[in-house]
């Protein structure tokens, strides 16, 4: 399934696709929210491996403008911050739509929560 959590890992790999290649651009999305539960913990430990401007850019994208565009100084103690961070991160899946490559506008098709990131022979690097 395709969460923001997973989204932000994401680059292009097609054959000559090796700059600007990440973030993957959402396109026609449809979007579910589901419940999911409140771990801080796995989110503190999360947090590092995280690109910032990428994750409040698609979450943009999905029309959520809750996260603050830069990561906030004093956050250890600040819960509604982390509410919001496993908002975007954990509960706002992507059902159907595609995410496009900035760079060489390569398609990946995302079908039943499902990103297809295979590529074809011809586009293997």
């Amino acid at each position: 399934m395709v969460r923001l959590i997973t989204h932000n890992l994401l680059a292009c790999h097609a054959k000559g696709c090796t700059t600007n290649n990440f973030p993957l651009q959402f396109q026609d999305a449809t979007i579910e929210l589901r419940e999911a539960e409140f771990n801080p913990e796995f989110l503190y430990g999360f947090l590092p491996r995280i690109e910032w401007a990428a994750l409040v850019g698609a979450a943009h994208q999905l029309g959520d403008d809750s996260l603050p565009k830069e990561l906030p100084e004093d956050m250890v103690d600040d819960q509604v911050f982390w509410k919001k961070l496993h908002h975007v991160l954990l509960e706002i899946h992507v059902e159907e739509g595609a995410m496009v490559c900035p760079n060489c506008k390569h398609v990946y098709p995302i079908s039943n929560g499902i990103p297809n990131m295979l590529l074809a022979e011809h586009e293997i690097g």
